[in-house]
Formats: C-alpha cells, structure tokens, sequence
C-alpha cells in the first residue's frame, strides 16, 4: 500500500465517521430541512424552532428502546 492509498484510506474513514456523528446527533436533518425549504422557496424555521418542533415531535410519538 503506498502512501497515497493509506491517505486516501484515512480520508475516507474520517468521511464516514463524520457522516455517522452528523446521521447520530441530528445535523443531518437540519441540513435536510434548509435544502428543502430553499427547493419549495419557504423561509426556513430558526435553528431554535427547528430543534424545539423536533424534541416535541419526539416526546408525542416515544419510541422504546433498550438503551
């Protein structure tokens, strides 16, 4: 394996730890709402509002979990 290919290694591991964190924490899903508010031309809910609509949704639809 040459140096270029370990880097490239690196890089992509690094990629998808990123991808896995943002899908885990939810950023993902803002990034998913500014998107389709810029393709439809709504105006965006804050960052604010967005979580709190999120964290309401959450609490009247609970899913069980082990953990």
């Amino acid at each position: 394996m040459t140096a270029a290919d370990l880097r490239a290694a690196v890089v992509r591991a690094g990629r998808g730890v990123r991808w896995y964190l943002r899908e885990f924490s939810g950023e993902a899903r803002w990034d998913d709402h500014l998107r389709e508010c810029a393709e439809h031309g709504h105006e965006p809910l804050s960052r604010r509002e967005f979580e709190r609509r999120r964290a309401d949704a959450v609490e009247r639809n609970p899913v069980s979990r082990c953990c």
